[in-house]
């Protein structure tokens, strides 16, 4: 009887190394265990935010300091990091232009619920990155596109948004949807939800523009909310036409179009909606566009404008149920700034696609060279490995190809090595700081692994 495998992978091979990379891994940090040990039990689930409880290893690392590219603990562990943040740091921990502006504008008051000068340049720059869009600010992509959706209802008075399978637009509740037998439910696993949320959204299957149509024909679907590509799992790329084809059902049954781009921002200059030239009637990102300071934004086409204005003018009075206080305070308008003006540039677009390009070339020639039945995929500065044969096509064939015992196993391994990647879906970005020699690092320590996993 032949051995049971994991995406070609032996199952007791498999075993064996991640039994010996995270005892690895564990004897390498006794500070950070010694301090978890006494300091976490103030924290629910002894962690302040409960996904850091999702990272595969041991226990957690305690970071001392990160700069540019690296990271380094308080066992004094120094990591190359493509990571980043998962998004939130990706063009390097701390640029100098945007760490100048905190310092500057601390000395000035953190918050004043007022705008500043530096609020009008930030919007004059957003304009010129990202396109013709009447801008506003918030703290989280989540409460972005929250935002967006509360709009695209006013002005269209329909209930519904659509999205996509396996989506990813933050924890927006409409947004937890998933398809079961072709039939939109609630997404498994939620914790405390009480609504029935298929009554305010329906989901659809990435590059299935059939099923967008069958759904807005229904004349409830207030909104289209997308990813220009699917980051939640392993990354799904649109098939040809996929996008224009969007732009036009939604046009043609009278739904908005909101593209959200808090993770394809790595696909270019302006994200992927400016480099390929996409038209949604509401644009939102957020994560790194402050370099790292919270801070999303969203815009509206002149057109939806118009429209959200009109709506507005006839509402009742009372709160609207959009903006919270801290949002729009002159911290974020100052990282804006420096990050739009001296940090989102051209020539740091070039050099952050130039080395992913050298990335998943190396990853897709060791993965070729052990013949594993994976496959790598790129968009501008993020790159994933997919222990699956590719190209995927929506998020129900992505989700199938997840294989969280593998991965976990890996990203211990590539962390004993150096190197440390996003502790979902195999995710790496390079940011201005990151060196040819850390993706050579990353290629090398990767290929390691896999010699190890895929021997005879």
């Amino acid at each position: 009887m032949s051995a049971e495998t994991i995406a070609g992978i032996r199952t007791d091979f498999l075993a064996a190394f991640a039994a010996r990379e995270a005892a690895i891994y564990a004897k390498a940090r006794p500070k950070a265990l010694k301090a978890l040990a006494t300091g976490a039990k103030t924290f629910l689930g002894g962690v302040p935010m409960h996904w850091m409880a999702d990272w595969p290893m041991p226990h957690l690392p305690l970071v001392a300091k990160a700069h540019g590219a690296r990271i380094e603990d308080i066992d004094e562990i120094r990591l190359d990091d493509f990571c980043l943040g998962d998004t939130g740091s990706m063009f390097g921990h701390s640029p100098a232009p945007v760490a100048k502006a905190i310092r500057h504008q601390a000395r000035r008051g953190l918050t004043y619920m007022l705008p500043t000068e530096a609020a009008l340049e930030a919007g004059r720059l957003l304009t010129d990155r990202f396109g013709p869009f009447r801008w506003q600010i918030a703290t989280t992509a989540t409460d972005a596109n929250r935002f967006a959706l509360r709009v695209a209802r006013a002005i269209t008075g329909r209930p519904k948004v659509l999205v996509f399978n396996g989506c990813y637009h933050g924890t927006v509740d409409d947004t937890f949807v998933s398809l079961e037998n072709g039939t939109t439910v609630n997404s498994p696993g939620l914790l405390g939800q009480v609504n029935d949320l298929t009554q305010t959204a329906v989901a659809c299957e990435f590059n299935d523009l059939a099923s967008v149509e069958a759904a807005l024909a229904q004349g409830d679907v207030a909104a289209i909310l997308t990813e220009p590509v699917m980051t939640n799992s392993c990354m799904v790329l649109p098939e040809a036409g996929f996008h224009d084809g969007l732009r036009q059902l939604s046009m043609k049954y009278g739904a908005l179009l909101i593209i959200d781009e808090t993770h394809t921002i790595s696909s270019g200059l302006g994200g992927y909606t400016r480099v390929h030239s996409l038209r949604p009637d509401i644009f939102v990102v957020g994560k790194c566009v402050a370099g790292g300071m919270p801070t999303a934004v969203w815009g509206l086409t002149d057109e939806t404008a118009r429209r959200y204005e009109e709506a507005d003018a006839k509402r009742e009075p009372g709160r609207t149920g959009m903006g919270t206080t801290l949002s729009a305070n002159p911290m974020q308008f100052a990282c804006l700034v420096a990050t739009l003006g001296q940090v989102m540039t051209p020539e740091n677009y070039a050099h952050m696609e130039k080395l992913a390009e050298r990335l998943s070339h190396g990853l897709a020639k060791s993965i070729d060279k052990h013949r594993a039945p994976w496959h790598v995929v790129r968009v501008g500065a993020r790159v994933e490995f997919i222990c699956a044969p590719g190209p995927l096509r929506n998020g129900t064939e992505a989700g199938a190809a997840h294989q969280p015992r593998l991965e976990a196993a890996i990203h211990t391994g590539l962390i004993n090595r150096g190197t440390l990647i996003a502790p979902f879906h195999n995710m790496m970005l390079i940011s201005p700081a990151t060196r040819k020699a850390q993706v050579d690092r990353l290629i090398a320590s990767f290929d390691a692994i896999l010699t190890e996993l895929f021997k005879a």
